[in-house]
């Protein structure tokens, strides 16, 4: 019987690890809507506590969800055309960016009009270093692929920083919004957070959530197994492409 090379049988587990992500990624999304929606009183856009509900929704679905399947995507769509990818990949990020910007907005908001101080806790500090460089990661990206403006060589300098700091940024995301779930937690149940109250308890699983959800995008992503196959007709265009910006001579037709 002929054996199934190991890296061909690697493969067949990508989509179950794909799926689960994706299965985690909704409930995480869900148990925050749920859990602001319900326990804290539901959504505004009035300066209200419920216009702060819309900050934790926006958070956990934009930097964490949609930016995780950003990560995701150079694996899910091993065979598709670089370019495709790269454009979905630059939309998701747009749309975290986006729902993030809602998120830092409503929260800002809330605090001008219950005049409580901004930037003060943990939890803030690291979720405005969150969104600074995730804002800068986005704009290099752009810059350095999306409309490349750069060298292949500083492209090329750059690609594994890029591949670095995308991860860095799922764990910071991830880790900012366990320190807001317990600052919340803290603010708003704190006599009764002991007692394994309802609220606290799904809280509490959320932040699990998150963090498995961080760790199967972590996982699937550094896998070498899954990584995008060679494409000989990318390369060659990437090659004549260089030639042609750079003035090089190509190795091989």
């Amino acid at each position: 019987m002929e054996r199934i090379p190991l890296s061909m049988g690697s493969l067949r587990t990508l989509p179950g690890y794909v799926a689960v992500s994706q299965v985690v990624g909704v409930a995480c999304v869900v148990i925050t809507g749920v859990w602001m929606g319900h326990y804290r009183g539901g959504y505004a856009w009035d300066g209200s506590l419920n216009e702060f509900n819309v900050h934790p929704l926006c958070m956990v679905l934009g930097l964490v969800f949609l930016y995780g399947d950003a990560v995701l995507v150079y694996r899910v769509f091993r065979n598709e055309s670089k370019r495709s990818v790269k454009i979905l990949h630059a939309l998701l990020h747009v749309m975290a960016l986006i729902i993030s910007v809602v998120g830092l907005v409503a929260v800002f908001d809330f605090h001008a009009t219950a005049k409580i101080p901004d930037m003060y806790s943990l939890h803030s500090w690291c979720g405005m270093l969150t969104f600074v460089l995730f804002f800068l990661q986005w704009l290099l990206g752009m810059g350095f692929f999306v409309f490349p403006w750069a060298s292949a060589q500083i492209r090329n300098w750059y690609l594994p920083l890029h591949v670095f700091f995308g991860l860095l940024l799922l764990v910071m995301s991830v880790g900012t919004c366990l320190l807001g779930i317990t600052e919340k937690l803290l603010f708003s149940i704190k006599p009764t957070y002991s007692m394994f109250v309802t609220e606290g308890v799904l809280a509490n699983i959320l932040g699990l959530l998150l963090v498995c959800f961080g760790v199967l995008v972590g996982y699937v992503v550094t896998r070498e197994d899954f990584r995008r196959p060679p494409n000989p007709e990318e390369e060659a265009l990437s090659v004549h492409f260089k030639t042609l910006s750079e003035g090089e001579i190509p190795s091989s037709p």
